[in-house]
């Protein structure tokens, strides 16, 4: 089988229910063979492992370890699911305090075994913060690290096919920026339905508010449904995030990443973004006064979550964050 690359991929926290599906999802997609399953959970990690052994991959090179210097020497792509997840009841907000700290460590082990990483994906939540914590604590440029946030934008998808009663692929230009959780901004004023405009065939002020409501409670909703957060759909998304730092297809969908301009300052939030081998590389997002405002209040909920981790002393202040991390 031709591989992408042969360059080491880590997958943190392979031995959960995410890490397990991407494993499996890289190998089937050709990205690399040279794949090393970590987590702090041997038993889970090394049923995982053995688990892809028995697919049989051909050309395959999986090993799996407890341990993050073996883990993290000599990676050039990771992919990290290795927080604890959501249950039914929470909000990603409720994982705040501990997942950051699992993200601090997580970038310290960046910083210290392989610095000359290529590009990470981080995607346990809340994701804006842990990435953003891993950002500080890594040593990484801003570009090379990014946070899953394209579910909001495919859930919006979804329910516009839905009450449309189109392919899910026919709808185009339908995006969520800002915040990966309910605090998200949806902007949907370019978006077309099977190339007609969405404007032209917009939907009740009340069907649209519904509409908006079952986006934004998506992942919530695949809780009440399975009994346990999403895990194949943020594992597939991930790998098609790495696949484009690979040097792969291009990841178009609205990615997470650190942004420092004019307007937005000091956060990681989705935006309009194209992950390449060349990195993460975002525009500003264009929409109405309303969808703009939705953003400014997403970002304002991002600053309040990002204070909440300094004053836990899990980052430093932002006028302290150059001095950890020389590229911000």
């Amino acid at each position: 089988m031709a591989f992408l690359t042969d360059e080491k991929l880590l997958i943190v926290g392979a031995g959960g229910m995410i890490g397990s599906n991407m494993v499996q999802s890289v190998l089937m997609l050709g990205l690399t063979p040279n794949i090393c399953l970590y987590d702090i959970y041997e038993p889970g990690v090394h049923g995982v492992y053995d688990e892809m052994c028995h697919c049989a991959f051909p050309g395959a090179n999986l090993s799996y370890t407890v341990d993050p210097a073996e883990a993290f020497s000599g990676a050039k792509y990771i992919i990290s699911s290795g927080g604890a997840p959501r249950k039914e009841g929470m909000t990603r907000e409720d994982l705040l305090k501990g997942n950051c700290q699992i993200a601090a460590d997580f970038g310290e082990n960046i910083k210290k075994y392989c610095p000359d990483v290529k590009h990470v994906v981080v995607i346990f939540n809340p994701a804006d913060v842990t990435a953003l914590t891993a950002l500080i604590h890594s040593g990484l440029k801003p570009n090379q690290l990014t946070s899953l946030a394209a579910l909001d934008s495919t859930r919006l998808q979804q329910q516009l096919a839905l009450e449309f009663g189109v392919q899910q692929d026919k709808v185009t230009n339908a995006y969520t920026y800002g915040g990966h959780g309910e605090q998200m901004a949806v902007f949907a004023s370019k978006a077309l339905i099977d190339g007609k405009p969405l404007a032209d065939m917009m939907p009740s002020a009340e069907r649209w508010a519904e509409i908006k409501h079952m986006t934004t409670q998506g992942g919530s909703n695949i809780i009440k449904l399975r009994g346990r957060s999403s895990f194949q759909s943020p594992a597939y998304q991930a790998v098609k995030m790495i696949e484009g730092a690979m040097g792969g297809e291009k990841f178009n969908w609205p990615a997470g990443c650190y942004v420092n301009n004019a307007k937005y300052q000091n956060v990681m939030m989705a935006m309009p973004t194209t992950i390449d081998a060349t990195g993460v590389h975002f525009t500003e997002p264009e929409g109405t006064a309303e969808e703009m405002a939705a953003l400014d209040a997403s970002y304002a909920h991002l600053q309040k979550m990002r204070d909440e981790i300094i004053s836990l002393g899990i980052i430093p202040a932002v006028a302290e964050w150059k001095s950890e991390n020389p590229n911000l």
